[in-house]
């Protein structure tokens, strides 16, 4: 390196931080920072001013207490630095460069003795040369000094500083006084003292320093990875940030264009009825202006006529006049067109339920404990827990954090959820699906759908399993000819069966036990519990088709029955409306409650058959068409919706739809009699399941109810049995 390069570089690296100048007595603060002493002092003397007990200086910006004194001539001086501005001293030739060592005078050195380790002035390097001894040391001229000659001055000895000992180098180390000391000094100041060579004492220290060193190194590219993180993380968040910002703007902006949209299509929805309103006023107009016209026109012909008092001209005129008149006044005089009131009405102002949620939960890192759990039963109630997590893993709780939790069901309805805030970072969310089928669960956290959102839940329904059966065919107790109905007490769950041959109504209890019978004078074809527990049948071809006994057997009454021509089976609402199919007329017919006031008759459109079976639930009615081989629905005032099933044997189909019932899981279970099973569906027809197989086999399941705890009970009328599945 150029020897100007070098000074360049010493004069950098001999720098004050403060005044930027080469440093005036350098001292150390403790972060190892070395300034002007007169720099420092400057600078807490500033602080002290503002009443500040501690100042900051540059580089590190290490906090320090400002000294009680006015000075900081305590710190410890840079040995380092005090070295490069003597060098730095060599090459300016100012009054601060080198004295010579050899003579008393004083004079400025001209040359340095590497082997003397001496600066010399020119007469004493004159003598130097002159002497035998010393001609052959190495000298360089301060003038002609080179880049190696100022590396070797930098690391030249280190003389001692006790009076006396000013030629001597500090060779030794006191390991007592922690000091360095010259040879005189071993044996004048510390001649007990244990001592090492100095070379020895730094090369052990240089190895503690090593290592403090490499530690600290350690720490540095720990945090300098960590800067890099932090880093990531700021361009990230701004990123995130800016990306929000842009979904916020688009929202708003979208909703503008909408908002723009619903005006024009206002807008022309208001000029669409302006110009109808205004041709149904210009049309009345018309017809008022035509007749004036007319009116105006015939009053003065006639008036010119009475007023001329022609006698041969009214004469030969009063009867067209008279009739034009009458014509005239005959007329029927347009009504005024009232046009209707317009109003524009806001019935949902905007509400925009928007926010922005600054959080800590990461959503990569957010999962949902139990997600795997993808397949549950109708009715069960089941949960899932929504853990949010930080950028670390760590579960974490933001008060902020806004979860949302759609669960979508296979009709595409919203399914009810519960969702209970723990407050440490974990989401209980609980839901109950009614049906079964597949279910979509979408989870939001903040906006954002968490990893592995939305995925498929399989909610299975609940199969009903064959307990037992009972009965047989005869006229014994517990013994069935002909069984045409059955139905359930919701009370004393006690079955009563209809039977047309035995002519009675046989009670059983739920284990199908007999408890005891009601004789009918007639054929008893249908019969069900009211909501008090007393028992309501039909008997077709009496006089009083309708008869209501006690639970006990005790006859209570008859019904009015007026409205009824030939009907076939009744079943009760739980609004204990009597709901009744009508064979004759093909009417279902709903009366009162008291059975005397028909509040609705209503049939199948384009269909010339009868209804058999029918009940109502939810707002609709569900009835069983045997020979149109469906069950038709319709809305609570009578209108026909749609039909579930045809004619077939595959799912779904019907030969012979007789009973029906709707359980409790919303389940409507239909007796499909000659293909000898029952068929389940959802309300809107949707086919689930069937239960078929040996528990129908070459029998005839008609007639089906549901008791109170959720039991299916199944007339099978070809085997005369009672089948029960829980």
């Amino acid at each position: 390196m150029d020897v100007q390069q070098l000074f360049k570089n010493l004069k950098k690296e001999a720098q004050c931080p403060l005044c930027i100048e080469t440093v005036k007595n350098p001292k150390t603060l403790p972060c190892l920072h070395s300034f002007c002493l007169g720099c420092l002092d400057r600078h807490a003397t500033f602080a002290r001013r503002q009443l500040k007990a501690t100042t900051k200086y540059p580089v590190c910006q290490t906090s320090f207490q400002i000294p009680e004194t006015d000075t900081f001539e305590n710190l410890p001086s840079s040995f380092h630095l005090n070295r490069l501005v003597d060098v730095l001293a060599l090459e300016d030739g100012s009054a601060q460069s080198q004295r010579c060592n050899s003579c008393d005078e004083n004079n400025t050195a001209t040359c340095y003795c590497f082997v003397c380790q001496d600066f010399l002035c020119a007469s004493c390097f004159e003598a130097h040369q002159r002497l035998k001894a010393s001609r052959g040391h190495r000298n360089v001229l301060m003038e002609k000094l080179q880049a190696q000659d100022v590396q070797e001055l930098i690391h030249r000895p280190v003389m001692c500083s006790q009076q006396y000992h000013e030629d001597q180098p500090l060779e030794f180390y006191c390991e007592d006084c922690k000091v360095l000391i010259c040879h005189k000094c071993t044996v004048v100041s510390h001649d007990r003292h244990s001592k090492t060579d100095t070379k020895k004492a730094a090369q052990e220290q240089r190895m503690q320093i090593s290592d403090a060193v490499a530690k600290v190194k350690a720490e540095m590219v720990s945090y300098e990875s960590e800067i890099k993180k932090q880093t990531a993380l700021r361009n990230k968040n701004k990123v995130e940030i800016l990306n929000e910002e842009k979904k916020m703007t688009d929202t708003v902006e979208k909703l503008i264009r909408d908002l723009r949209e619903h005006e024009r299509k206002m807008k022309d929805k208001f000029r669409e009825i302006y110009e109808a309103e205004q041709k149904h006023h210009a049309t009345r107009l018309e017809n008022f202006e035509l007749v004036a016209t007319q009116l105006k026109s015939c009053f003065e012909r006639c008036q010119s006529i009475v007023d001329r008092n022609f006698s041969v001209e009214i004469l030969q005129t009063n009867h067209a006049i008279l009739g034009r008149c009458n014509e005239l006044l005959n007329l029927r005089k347009p009504d005024l067109y009232m046009s209707p009131h317009v109003h524009y009405l806001v019935e949902k102002k905007l509400d925009l339920m928007d926010r922005v949620v600054v959080s800590k939960t990461d959503l990569s890192k957010c999962l949902a404990e139990g997600q795997d759990s993808k397949e549950v039963k109708e009715r069960k109630e089941t949960y899932f827990v929504i853990v949010t997590k930080d950028s670390e893993g760590f579960q974490c709780y933001q008060q902020d954090d806004k979860i949302k939790v759609d669960i979508l069901t296979p009709e595409g309805d919203q399914l009810k959820t519960d969702i209970k805030d723990t407050k440490d970072g974990k989401y209980k969310v609980t839901y109950t699906p009614q049906c079964a089928g597949q279910h979509r669960v979408e989870i939001l956290v903040n906006g954002q759908p968490l990893s592995g959102s939305p995925w498929i839940v399989q909610v299975h329904q609940h199969e009903y399993q064959f307990a037992f059966q009972f009965g047989s065919k005869g006229k014994g107790r517990g013994e069935f000819d002909g069984i045409n109905d059955i139905d359930v007490s919701d009370k004393t769950r006690t079955i009563a069966v209809a039977e047309v041959r035995n002519k009675r109504i046989q009670l059983l209890s739920s284990e199908g036990k007999f408890r005891s019978e009601i004789k009918i004078h007639g054929t008893p074809w249908s019969v069900a519990f009211t909501d008090s527990g007393d028992l309501l049948t039909l008997v077709p071809e009496s006089d009083n088709k309708l008869r209501l006994f006690s639970e006990e057997g005790h006859f209570i009454k008859h019904i009015n029955d007026k409205h009824l021509d030939n009907p076939l089976q009744l079943s009760i609402a739980s609004d204990a409306r009597i709901i009744i199919t009508d064979w004759l007329d093909k009417k279902i017919k709903v009366l009162s409650p008291d059975g005397n006031d028909l509040l609705q008759f209503f049939g199948a459109p384009d269909c010339d058959e009868s209804p058999y079976y029918a009940i109502y639930h939810q707002d609709k009615f569900f009835v069983s068409y045997y020979s149109a081989k469906s069950v038709k629905v319709f809305d609570k005032t009578g209108v026909y919706l749609y039909d579930i099933g045809c004619e077939g044997s595959n799912d779904g189909q019907f030969d012979g739809p007789f009973g029906l019932v709707i359980d409790k899981y919303n389940r409507l279970i239909v007796s499909d009699a000659r293909n000898h099973r029952l068929q389940l569906f959802t309300l809107s027809g949707k086919f689930l399941s069937k239960i078929d197989g040996q528990y129908f086999k070459n029998g005839f399941p008609s007639t089906i109810a549901i008791n109170s705890g959720g039991n299916l009970i199944v007339a099978d009328v070809g085997n005369s049995l009672i089948s029960i599945f829980h």
